[in-house]
């Protein structure tokens, strides 16, 4: 509903207060005419802004206000009313409330009578309240009015609300069923098959949101798009008698089988009344959602399904996928499908709760996660994620990007910055909001339209530790119950006490809602004593290791900050370059109750120089859901090809749609004049799977706007591919009368004196710092740093060398001085290292490794790269040493610096500025042939050696070899598994060899391909070069080149530290050989019998150890012999998975380790051996038996189950997921990739849509999970079934020897591979096995399960 505009009345007897009466019965403008006395001018086209009326009170009547209060421009404009006195029994006073409810604080901005008031209140405090919103407006209204909420008119509340944030988080949303498509039971908790922590053991992920799950016997098959006219029509191009198609908007689709309702209806039966007491007793759940293969197109099962949950069950709760969100893909589509059913009842708990608190009649509207408000009855909870954030995007844009401090248009885009008491969003904005689909939040995946927010778990509330040298902050928070230390609750060490500790936040100026009555300041001493804790800490570390360095307690608090900063920086970094943008072209807006006081810091460390906060910064999340709008949208799917025959359907659906849009915003009170319309095509390159939500612009086409974007996006278009639309669009939006903004009196040029001085830090001064009220300041006055500006509901930071200036409505500009002073770390040694720098440092590789990953999936146009996301991106130290590997494919991770370790031995001084060299061959630091790496020399100054190298490998889909896809089950010598390359100049001099490395690749069957993925690898490894070379300019090449060392150095103290606990954690099982020397041993097989075997000797005084894999097999004539390089993969892996912490992943880990391996074994063969099984099944084997070793962990499915399919036409490939195993405290998770590998699966809705094949199941293996204490995961099964003859082939292990149980654990499940042919014969596939099928044969594979761990 849209806000009333109203008549302000003013009643000279109440104090000159104004207020209002808000109209109940509508009345004409001749009705206004009629009693009002001394009308000025025409009431519907007034000039100005506001009138003064004189009205005798007999006169007062009720008038509808929207009418009569706009003027020809459709301007709201304010009629003031004198009333002498006011009228007996009529409402007074008018409120507007715009609510924001975090996780720590919520937060109210109010206009009333007495004008914009606002309140901060924590939002978990049971002692005094039990609903923070209700009490926020009971305060405002009791502070200005003096009475009770109940007792004025409350025109509008607009909320944002994290309620279903938090219960998505927690698992506290409504106990739902799930009904599926047969054979999909468990496809959405299999989802992508990822693990979320590459390094967790555990592989854990969030569990499930709906509890039970009733598979329903139907089926409706699409047309694919290779090879459907083959499948489904005749050689004329009738369609097969066999087949009836049914088309809509280009999707083409039949229906193989209706829904069986019967036995749906007796299976339900079972599910909502277990103990049978169907006539006595309502169900057990109360809330369903229903997701059906390919509903997003056909519905009609949906409906049939949800028809009888409510007609014949009585479930009041039922959510649709094909009306919950109408796309394409069934994991994201369930999933969203199934928050709704899990929220939306918990939301409407809410609402109703909220509703009876006095707010029956009151306007109420809940912001949703893309920006927009909806009616509280419409609020659903899909659509709730990202509500509280969203209101913050909507405040920024609607005030910082508008116009300088000289009044002219300042056009530059916006980087929100809103750091709140849990995390941080990160948002863009440059006229328009940013809007991403399929997002994951708390492990499940939102397909709907939600503001592009990027959070880090960095907030005022993120902890704060000294774990191994190293500064860390978060990601655990001390929330709100108990908050940090200063909060009186006995809470944890957090950001916020170590702003207090410098000055950064003046006690005496905030919210005393503290202590047990709340009514207390912060304890600023509590904060004192934790962080002098952690300094005893740090200092002891330094005695400990030889240092003479020593810290103060505001240093270390110095530390923390700056280390915050830096975590807070990447996803900003991530954020603009990832989407080719240049983050110090962007203005800064800080908001959020913690944003301010971090403003001048972050965008220092970004090199932005001007910083704009909003004068509600501290709860700019409040003011933003003021100025929103009300959005309605509309959705079809689709199938076109973009074409002009295409486009005119596609038209005539945008036309329908918008009119729909219209027609449900004018229902919510809107008229033409104030509904703005937005249109979007959801289209991709034809065999791609990245779409694009093309909005339709005034000047051009949407393929014009397509490729515009998709180029900037990408960096390259597709010339000559035909262009799909996936989606067809309609956005609305009812413009509000937004919260107004006046303008503050000038500045008159007088020098302001502050309220007080104080004193606070800056990097290692202790300076004297002016504090000044914000509320006292006038437009166009400037403050210079150091300064403390204090409001109500923020503190704002003005660093030195920083000036801020008051903008004409009070928000507050801040630009950098010439003289600003960028961080600087001493090179010298003699103290130590600096653990500050090495924390800072260990960020910055790290993010220039990720914004690698992010250029070369955004470059690259193979499925591989860019969908499985089987890629990697690293730096490394000028002696190949590994600094930083982003977190991408944990075979790649230590192999990567065996490669560039070959080539610096064998090309000595080739390396050039403007060279890149290209490698695969296993016997050069390589993996299998298919894994291409490109390494790139980094140069600074005038260096002729390389200062650095940046390297990033890729699996491309194709080159050459006996089988399509270059992964051939039976390959006995390296020359059958395709191009190999030692060592080749890809670009020489800055030209790129095309004609040269198109020789080498002469066997490829995706020549395109390769060449435009190995161009895309160029330019992620040029990417890296610029990053490290701005981070030299910026500190120095000394100063970068130390920290490189000392933070391998500290990722080396964390494993000897680790090595050292495991051997007092596990004495009992490890032998003692000499002083101080523990050694254990431990094997496992190859299914051909082949041993994989450790010998693992351990050093606990110094926390060394050796690996001895030299009693391990001989080489195998098959294609599973492992490269070296692998198996330090192998130990680099476990080494961190085994430290249990966040620490720097490089060269460091392995500086403890000496690993020792037989020349001619199958873990370093000799030169031509087939190695292509080695890196996707070996791999697993060598980690198995590592963890075995340490007792960490039973085994895990120990494979990678590579399955392909193909013809001459086109090549599929995929991993499939299986079981892990269990570990001393976990059960292992049940689908999902372990250990070696984590990448996608393409989701069953696609693949039928691409490919002649049907998923006819994928779900868990049960029974596969080896028993025991805790149980190991189960393995999957996937059953595919061929449309027409094809090629197949598949790469597996663990069919002969069972993942191990471990500590008297059960074994998992060996895996099986069945091929049933169409005539109903079985056919058992050995593990590595090549064949073709035909129409209607179906191919099954069983993965492994994970071992047990302990006896049960």
């Amino acid at each position: 509903m849209i806000d009333e505009d109203f008549v302000l009345i003013r009643f000279p007897q109440f104090d000159q207060h104004e207020v209002s009466i808000s109209p109940s019965n509508a009345s004409s403008i001749s009705d206004l005419t009629d009693f009002l006395t001394n009308p000025t001018s025409s009431i519907p086209s007034f000039p100005g802004s506001s009138h003064i009326f004189s009205v005798p009170p007999s006169s007062l009547k009720f008038i509808s206000a929207q009418k009569l209060l706009v003027n020809e421009d459709s301007v709201p404009k304010r009629l003031t009313c004198v009333l002498h006195p006011p009228p007996e029994g009529v409402p007074f006073a008018r409120f507007t409330f715009s609510i924001d409810r975090g996780g720590t604080f919520t937060d109210v901005y109010a206009e009333t009578p007495e004008g914009p008031c606002v309140e901060k209140l924590l939002s978990v405090d049971p002692e005094h309240y039990k609903d923070a919103a209700t009490e926020g407006i009971r305060r405002v209204v009791k502070r200005t009015m003096g009475c009770d909420y109940r007792e004025v008119h409350l025109a509008t509340v607009r909320m944002g609300t994290t309620i279903a944030t938090n219960a998505l988080l927690e698992r506290k949303g409504e106990p739902a069923i799930l009904i599926i498509t047969k054979g999909f039971r468990d496809a959405l908790h299999i989802a992508h098959q990822q693990r979320p922590n590459l390094f967790d053991l555990t592989c854990r992920r969030p569990q499930s949101i709906y509890e039970r799950v009733v598979e329903v016997d139907e089926r409706v098959r699409v047309v694919p798009e290779r090879h459907g006219h083959r499948i489904y029509y005749g050689e004329d191009g009738s369609v097969s008698p066999s087949h009836q198609l049914i088309e809509s908007l280009g999707v083409h689709l039949t229906v193989e089988k209706k829904p069986d309702l019967d036995k749906l209806r007796d299976d339900l039966r079972k599910v909502l009344w277990p103990d049978g007491s169907e006539k006595e007793s309502s169900p057990k759940y109360n809330s369903a959602s229903v997701v059906l293969l390919h509903a997003y197109a056909y519905g009609e099962h949906e409906k049939m399904v949800g028809k009888m949950l409510r007609e014949e069950f009585g479930i009041e709760n039922i959510t649709l996928s094909h009306e919950t969100v109408a796309m394409v893909r069934l994991v994201p589509r369930g999933q969203t499908t199934c928050v709704d059913a899990y929220l939306t009842p918990l939301i409407k708990q809410y609402v109703e709760n909220f509703k009876k608190g006095g707010f029956e009649e009151t306007n109420v509207s809940f912001m949703q996660s893309d920006g927009g408000l909806t009616p509280m009855d419409r609020f659903k909870g899909s659509r709730a994620i990202f509500s509280g954030p969203a209101g913050g995007v909507v405040g920024y844009a609607k005030t910082t990007f508008l116009k300088d401090v000289d009044g002219k248009a300042d056009k530059r885009a916006v980087i929100g910055f809103d750091m709140g008491g849990t995390s941080t969003d990160v948002s863009r904005f440059h006229g328009q909001f940013e809007h991403v689909w399929d997002v994951e939040t708390a492990g499940v995946q939102i397909q709907l339209p939600q503001l592009d927010i990027r959070t880090v778990a960095a907030g005022g509330g993120s902890r704060l530790f000294f774990q191994s040298g190293m500064f860390i902050v978060g990601p655990e928070s001390s929330g709100a119950e108990p908050g940090p230390c200063c909060y009186r609750k006995g809470g944890y060490l957090a950001i916020t006490d170590a702003n207090v500790v410098l000055g950064h936040i003046c006690p005496e100026f905030f919210p005393r809602i503290f202590g047990h009555n709340g009514d207390e300041s912060l304890d600023v001493e509590a904060s004192f004593r934790a962080m002098e804790t952690v300094t005893n800490d740090v200092n002891t570390f330094f005695e400990q290791n030889g240092q003479s360095r020593r810290m103060t307690v505001e240093q270390v608090a110095m530390g923390f900050i700056k280390v915050a900063n830096e975590t807070m920086c990447r996803p900003i970094r991530e954020m603009t370059v990832s989407k080719g943008f240049h983050t110090k072209s962007h203005v800064l807006s800080c908001f959020g109750g913690a944003g301010p006081q971090h403003a001048c810091s972050i965008a220092r460390n970004l090199g932005i120089r001007t910083v704009f906060v909003p004068r509600y910064a501290g709860i700019l999340s409040a003011f933003g859901l003021g100025m929103a709008s009300i959005v309605q949208e509309r959705q079809e799917p689709c199938s076109f090809i973009y074409s002009v025959d295409s486009l005119r359907e596609v038209e005539e659906t945008l036309i329908r749609l918008k009119g729909l849009v219209v027609e449900d915003l004018k229902k919510d009170g809107f008229d033409e004049s104030r509904i703005r319309i937005e249109m979007f095509l959801n289209m991709r390159y034809k065999g791609s799977d990245f779409c694009l939500m093309t909005m339709k612009r005034s000047q051009e086409s949407f393929i014009d706007s397509f490729t515009r974007a998709y180029k900037r996006e990408y960096g390259f278009c597709f010339e000559g591919r035909d262009v799909v639309i996936d989606d067809i669009r309609v956005r609305g939006y009812g413009d509000t009368i937004p919260l107004s903004r006046t303008n503050i009196k000038p500045w008159d040029g007088s020098v302001r004196e502050p309220i007080q001085k104080t004193f606070a830090w800056f990097d290692d001064e202790k300076l004297e710092t002016s504090v000044y009220e914000y509320d006292e300041l006038d437009a166009g006055e400037r403050i210079d740093g150091p300064a403390i500006v204090v409001h109500e509901s923020s503190q704002i930071i003005i660093e030195p060398h920083w000036t801020a200036t008051i903008t004409e409505v009070g928000d507050m500009r801040i630009d950098a001085t010439e003289k600003v002073r960028k961080e600087t770390f001493s090179d010298d040694d003699a103290e130590g290292f600096d653990s500050v720098a090495v924390s800072i440092f260990g960020h910055r590789f790290m993010s220039i490794a990720e914004q690698m990953g992010r250029s070369l999936q955004r470059t690259s146009i193979s499925t591989n790269i860019k969908e499985r996301l089987d890629f990697s991106c690293a730096i490394f130290g000028p002696d190949g040493g590994l600094v930083s590997n982003a977190p991408h494919i944990p075979v790649h991770l230590g192999s990567m610096s065996e490669a560039v370790r070959w080539q610096m031995e064998n090309t000595k001084d080739a390396w050039k500025i403007g060279d890149v060299i290209v490698t695969n061959h296993p016997n050069a630091g390589g993996t299998h042939l298919p894994d291409i790496t490109v390494i790139t020399p980094v140069f600074s100054g005038d260096s002729k050696e390389p200062v650095f190298f940046v390297a990033s490998r890729g699996h491309h889909a194709d080159i050459g070899g006996i089988s399509p896809g270059s992964m051939p089950p039976f390959s006995k010598h390296i020359d059958e598994e395709g191009a190999s390359i030692r060592s080749f100049k890809l670009v020489e001099g800055g030209v790129f060899n095309t004609d040269g490395i198109m020789k080498l690749l002469h066997g490829t069957r995706t020549m395109e391909d390769n060449i435009a993925d190995l161009q895309a690898q160029v330019a992620a490894n040029q990417k890296g070069i610029s990053l490290v070379q701005e981070l030299i300019a910026e500190y120095g090449l000394d100063v970068v080149m130390k920290y490189m060392k000392y933070v391998q150095d500290v990722a080396e103290l964390s494993v000897r530290e680790m090595l050292t606990s495991l051997v007092a954690e596990n004495r009992e099982i490890m032998k003692k050989v000499d002083d101080g020397k523990y050694v254990v041993e431990a094997e496992d097989f190859m299914d051909d019998g082949t041993k994989i075997a450790l010998t693992l000797t351990i050093n606990e005084h110094d926390g060394s150890a050796e690996f001895d894999f030299s009693k391990s097999g001989d080489q195998v004539s098959g294609n599973w012999n492992a490269p070296r390089a692998i198996t330090h993969s192998a130990v680099l892996y476990c080494l961190r998975s085994l430290v249990k912490r966040d620490i720097p992943l490089n060269q460091g880990c392995l500086n403890p380790i000496n690993i020792i391996i037989r020349n001619g074994s199958i873990l370093d063969p000799l030169e031509g051996a087939a190695v292509v099984g080695g890196n996707v099944l070996t791999s697993q084997r060598i980690t198995d038996v590592v963890l075995k070793a340490f007792g960490a962990a039973a085994g895990s499915q120990g494979c990678m189950n590579n399955f392909t399919f193909g013809d001459k036409t086109f090549g599929y490939y995929e991993t499939i997921a299986g079981g892990a195993g269990a570990g001393a405290s976990w059960d292992g998770e049940s689908g999902v990739h372990t250990h070696m590998t984590n990448t996608r699966i393409t989701d069953p809705e696609i693949m039928e849509k691409r490919y002649p094949v049907l998923v006819r199941q994928f779900s868990l293996r049960k029974g596969s999970g080896g028993d025991g204490k805790f149980k190991g995961g189960e393995g999957v099964i996937r059953d595919i079934e061929f449309l027409v003859p094809l090629s197949v082939g598949i790469l597996s292990e663990r069919r002969v020897f069972a993942p191990y149980g471990l500590f008297g654990g059960c074994d998992g499940g060996k895996g099986r591979n069945t091929l049933r042919k169409a005539s109903g014969e079985l056919v058992e596939i050995s593990g590595k096995h090549a064949f073709d099928v035909d129409a209607g044969d179906r191919f099954v594979v069983e993965t492994p399960g994970g071992g047990g761990f302990g006896k049960k």
